[in-house]
């Protein structure tokens, strides 16, 4: 099956189709214009301009910001793609009269400056900076988008909040809006593996180091020389005095393990916390005329499908249009199990280009007709639209008991699970991808590694179901440790015993807190501030109640097949482990008043 909108109904014009309809009129320049623009502090900022040829008037600017090289040097005669990452978006929207600018952020490419931060806040205020000079440019209508995958796309986001007027409608693709809970302390448990390898990509790019650039798929074309110096650097020396700055830029795991609570400032900064490069902290600043289109999917990465659903929620005093599909980050597979080609059909560019034409260009694109909330349901192979998030209000709970997940709670029992600190979840899994390590196959290995876990299975389904939003696994129960970290997985065994991975859940004990979701960061599912005030040690042997929110799915299990809970205590492949070296029993409880539970939103399917 295929990803594709073709023939869907949830649109009353697919984005293909308006894709199709809508005019390419101008040519790609054969390249940019490129320069460098002084900031205020006098770092010196690397620019690509690409302008629509043959326009005759000013025409709206889309601004990409990028630590991912705006421009590679490619080997003379190659054919190779000096634009890897931004390529996609200047290639389809600057034939459609959009200006293009590409912005290498400081510290990166052939940009001066050492990164300071992941998301260094200097890099919104130069974004301010960037905005300025594009308005004053005669070839500017005075009106400004952004847009980009992960950290452009995030990106977006922060130059919304310097309330700059002429930004008018960003589109953050597959970007947080929380970086510690989307992205690298998922349920309060940091991802090392994460870290090391965005490391490692980081080093080979920032330093130029094309040896180890080229073990990264997206960058393998030994064709590819190292960044692009600016037009007025005719003979590199700038190129190679900015790349000397970039030696002590900041180490990702050294920078990561110092957020262990979020929003704790740091020991010599007060001013500083892992709030200062998350979205939401500064989302205030989003004027409410800024229209947003927020695009994940559901298997992109440890939460960035929670980002791009709690700025649907919290933005919700703008023109915010909510894209969920059967995608990994950047939306590079297509990762159903019943899908037809790996590669992603659906017309991405497309909907984006719809979202500008409406917003920037005041063209009549019909998109306020359509639904706010588009997703794709898994096992259904299909697209649907919501009038809200979340799409389905009504919630099944199903007890544990002695092996499965009943309708009722059973008599009060308890079981012992002693954690696995040597079970992973493997190498084809939903992280890997936002490591930048190439993945094509997701979970083809489940079924033997959740046979290695305790878990509970449902009676067979009378019918199809279709469970969209995010489960919640409520579990009672008590632990030998004064910590833990608890990891419940979401599978559908089919009538035939195929055992398929849906989705999973993650949390540190520690954090077990709920608390109200701020203004600035709403959600659908519990909500925990992570500080260091709300959290609390474990006392060996009480039982607590810990409710652990599912990643949010689309999928509908089938008649005949069952619902299955697992539940680990580590996952090895991924995660530190908690607590260090003393591997948890936990005992879970099972019905009477105070027995364990799986919620889902679930409805019969269509």
């Amino acid at each position: 099956m295929s990803d594709s909108d073709h023939g869907s109904a949830a649109w009353h014009v697919t984005p293909s189709a308006y894709a199709a309809a809508r005019e390419a009129a101008h040519a790609m320049p054969a390249a940019p214009e490129s320069r460098y623009l002084a900031m205020r502090d006098g770092c010196r900022i690397a620019i690509d301009v690409w302008r629509p040829e043959g326009a005759t008037g000013p025409v709206p600017a889309i601004l990409i910001l990028t630590p991912y090289y705006r421009r590679f040097a490619v080997a003379e005669g190659s054919e190779a793609d000096a634009i890897p990452n931004a390529g996609k978006f200047v290639r389809h929207l600057v034939p459609r009269g959009y200006a293009v600018v590409v912005v290498d952020v400081r510290g990166t490419g052939a940009s001066f400056g050492t990164r300071d931060s992941f998301r260094s806040p200097k890099e919104r205020e130069d974004s301010r900076e960037i905005a300025d000079w594009i308005v004053a440019q005669p070839w500017s209508d005075g009106r400004i988008g952004a847009t980009g995958i992960s950290y452009p796309g995030a990106a977006s986001d922060f130059l919304a909040s310097t309330g700059h007027p002429a930004v008018k409608a960003i589109a953050p693709l597959f970007a947080v809006w929380d970086t510690y809970a989307d992205n690298y302390y998922p349920g309060g448990i940091l991802l090392k593996q994460l870290a090391k390898s965005y490391d490692d990509l980081m080093v080979a790019m920032d330093h130029d180091r094309r040896d180890l650039l080229r073990n990264y798929v997206y960058y393998a074309n030994p064709d590819l020389r190292g960044p692009h110096p600016v037009d007025e650097d005719a003979d590199g020396s700038l190129l190679a005095a900015a790349l000397r700055e970039h030696l002590g830029n900041f180490r990702q795991p050294d920078f990561m393990g110092e957020f262990r609570f979020r929003e704790e400032p740091l020991p010599y900064d007060p001013s500083f916390s892992s709030a200062s490069f998350s979205p939401y902290s500064v989302s205030e600043g989003i004027r409410p005329d800024v229209a947003v289109l927020a695009v994940s999917g559901w298997m992109d990465g440890a939460g960035y499908a929670n980002g791009a659903i709690a700025r649907y929620l919290t933005l919700r005093g703008n023109k915010v249009h909510l894209l969920l599909g059967p995608w990994d980050h950047g939306a590079r597979c297509n990762v159903s199990p019943w899908r037809r080609e790996q590669a992603s059909e659906f017309a991405l560019l497309g909907a984006l280009l719809r979202f500008f034409d409406h917003y920037l260009l005041g063209r009549d694109t019909g998109l306020e007709a359509e639904q706010p909330v588009h997703y794709f349901s898994l096992h259904a192979e299909e697209w649907r639209g919501a009038a809200s998030w979340p799409p389905v209000e009504s919630v099944q709970r199903l007890h544990l008991g002695e092996g499965t997940l009943d309708e009722a709670p059973g008599a009060a029992e308890q079981e012992k699970i002693r954690a696995d600190f040597a079970w992973g979840s493997g190498s084809g899994t939903r992280y890997e991808r936002i490591a930048g390590i190439n993945s094509t196959t997701y979970y083809a290995d489940w079924p033997q590694r959740e046979a290695q876990l305790p878990g509970w299975s449902s009676a067979p389904l009378a019918r199809d179901m279709e469970l969209t939003g995010h489960g919640l696994a409520d579990l009672w129960l008590s632990a030998d440790t004064p910590d833990a970290a608890l990891f419940v997985y979401l599978s559908e065994v089919e009538a035939d015993g195929t055992v398929r991975y849906v989705t999973e859940g993650l949390l540190r004990a520690l954090h077990r807190k709920e608390s109200p979701a701020p203004a600035q960061y709403r959600t659908t599912w519990p909500f925990r501030s992570f500080r260091r005030e709300d959290a609390a040690p474990l006392v060996p042997g009480q039982v607590e109640r810990i409710r652990i929110p599912l990643l949010p799915i689309s999928w509908v299990f089938r008649a005949g097949s069952r619902i299955r809970l697992s539940i680990a205590g580590m996952d090895a492949d991924h995660c530190v482990q908690v607590p260090h070296g003393r591997p948890p029993e936990l005992r879970l409880l099972r019905g009477g008043d105070r027995g364990s539970a799986l919620e889902l939103p679930l409805r019969p399917a269509r």
